[in-house]
């Protein structure tokens, strides 16, 4: 109860204020272990990857968030887990396995921070998806976050990672790149759509 009046009183601000607009949530199974894997624009983006969707989202958050009085049970209770500063840790791998595999969603950023927009990929994201069976969404954030200017988000067709299962140690590459290529590919072609 707590999470559906969250998400949509939290929705109703991004689409008053961000004009907020979601595009493919078709794509998203209905039951089942799922990863979004965006790309990374702003510190709002696991929120507007999330409130969209019926299905609540699981993201990671700093640790540090945890212990502020008011927001760290609020973060909680939405689905954020931390993570502790300085990388991903094994507990953070663990539990986020854990979830997938009771069959939830998770929301992972393959480019591991703002500064690195457009870089290489990590490779958190494949190995959790080909270890957990989960179906991974890529998704594009596209937009500024500027009040009252359109942000849209739009998920996309699941990525078969069929293929990177029979790569051998090369596997969590062959992924990788199979996830960062959808993705950019979703975030260049919208783009030029809006500018269209």
């Amino acid at each position: 109860m707590f999470y559906e009046f969250a998400r949509g009183l939290t929705r109703a601000y991004y689409k008053s204020l961000y004009r907020l607009e979601a595009k493919g949530r078709e794509n998203i199974p209905a039951a089942g272990p799922v990863i979004l894997c965006a790309n990374h624009t702003s510190n709002h983006d696991p929120l507007v990857l999330a409130i969209p969707l019926k299905r609540q989202v699981n993201f990671m958050a700093k640790a540090e968030l945890f212990g502020v009085p008011l927001l760290g049970p609020i973060i909680k209770r939405l689905g954020a887990f931390p993570v502790k500063r300085g990388g991903v840790s094994k507990e953070s791998i663990k539990h986020s396995i854990e979830l997938l595999r009771s069959g939830k969603v998770i929301t992972i950023f393959p480019e591991g921070s703002r500064s690195n927009a457009g870089g290489a990929g990590k490779k958190g994201a494949a190995m959790l998806a080909l270890r957990s069976q989960a179906t991974v969404i890529p998704a594009a954030i596209i937009g500024s976050y500027r009040p009252f200017r359109k942000m849209t988000v739009i998920y996309g067709e699941p990525v078969d990672l069929k293929e990177s299962e029979e790569a051998g140690s090369d596997q969590l590459e062959v992924a990788t790149e199979k996830i960062m290529a959808a993705i950019r590919k979703m975030v260049t072609t919208h783009e030029k759509l809006g500018k269209n």
